[in-house]
């Protein structure tokens, strides 16, 4: 690990614009730090701002500070009651030490697990080294993603929150040296295209101040259902968040975003589209997973995963309108 400054930031207007990396819970960064893939020469400490608060929002949504920790989030009343695919998403991720450690903003910039990413020495990697090849292509790459893929990058987004945050259509509030703005989670998150280092919509200096969720939909249930090869501290295989609001058996409306399978947490509008103003039977739940793999395009060792997929989808459906 090489040699760094340290600094605690004192407000969030001055720590917004600084050249060094920003550090919470540190629960991400200090690993990459560790193997030598992040190699900052300077450290923010952001945990002592005033982002630490969850607020019912006058419109019956909610604002959650960047600095709130994943167990305060999963567990706050609000969150249970309302929006139960985020407690439930958070709950399914990593182990209790950590959710007691890992802060919202945190998990929105959580890196990829991806071997040839976190070790150097094991090939090349366009997310780490714009250039230097995807080694996952030719390599291994069974936990790697099959929708929204590119030549130069299949790296899975690792993240279960964020899959939950898309389902519930959050907004993201940023603090940028020129000035605030906000941010649809749906557009936060790029394709790799021929730029896998360009991961999200944040400029040098910005800083995560709150994430904000509308109010949820009346008469809806919402289901996050995690596939993974073990039943703890592991990450999807596939998962599924659904959204959705049943009236006389049939869809009014519904959210369908998939984890473990895209290179960013992935919401299908055309599952979304094949089931709405439809009945909430077997073959439309099975139809809609189908739309929603449509255009995976597996390697070798994960192609296991569209079929996978395709299951995790319909049961999640299945839950949601049970």
């Amino acid at each position: 690990m090489q040699s760094f400054t340290y600094e605690k930031a004192v407000s969030v207007e001055k720590a917004t614009g600084n050249a060094g990396k920003f550090i919470a819970g540190g629960t991400t960064l200090v690993d990459l730090m560790k193997m030598g893939v992040e190699e900052p020469t300077a450290l923010v400490d952001i945990s002592g701002l005033p982002l630490a608060q969850i607020e019912v929002l006058p419109n019956g949504g909610l604002l959650i500070g960047a600095m709130v920790r994943n167990s305060d989030l999963a567990h706050h009343p609000a969150v249970m009651a309302q929006y139960a695919v985020l407690s439930e998403a958070l709950l399914s991720g990593a182990s209790p030490q950590l959710r007691n450690m890992a802060t919202t903003g945190g998990n929105l910039l959580q890196r990829t697990r991806c071997p040839y990413f976190r070790d150097p020495s094991a090939g090349g990697c366009n997310k780490r080294i714009p250039g230097s090849g995807c080694s996952a292509i030719e390599g291994h790459h069974r936990m790697m993603a099959i929708l929204g893929t590119s030549d130069k990058c299949i790296a899975t987004h690792p993240s279960d929150m964020c899959v939950a945050l898309t389902a519930l259509e959050a907004v993201i509030h940023i603090q940028g040296v020129k000035g605030t703005r906000t941010v649809a989670i749906g557009d936060f998150y790029k394709l790799p295209g021929d730029t896998p280092h360009v991961e999200n919509a944040l400029e040098p200096g910005d800083l995560i101040t709150h994430v904000e969720l509308p109010p949820a939909a009346k008469g809806g249930k919402q289901v996050y259902l995690k596939l993974r090869d073990r039943a703890s501290y592991e990450f999807a295989l596939s998962s599924a968040a659904v959204v959705a609001v049943v009236e006389g058996g049939h869809f009014k409306s519904v959210r369908v975003v998939m984890g473990g399978v895209g290179t960013r947490p992935w919401r299908s509008h055309e599952a979304e589209a094949a089931l709405k103003g439809k009945a909430a039977n077997a073959a439309n739940l099975r139809a809609a997973a189908e739309a929603a793999l449509k255009g995976a395009k597996p390697l070798p060792e994960n192609g296991f995963k569209v079929e996978l997929a395709k299951r995790c989808v319909t049961r999640a459906l299945k839950m949601a309108t049970a």
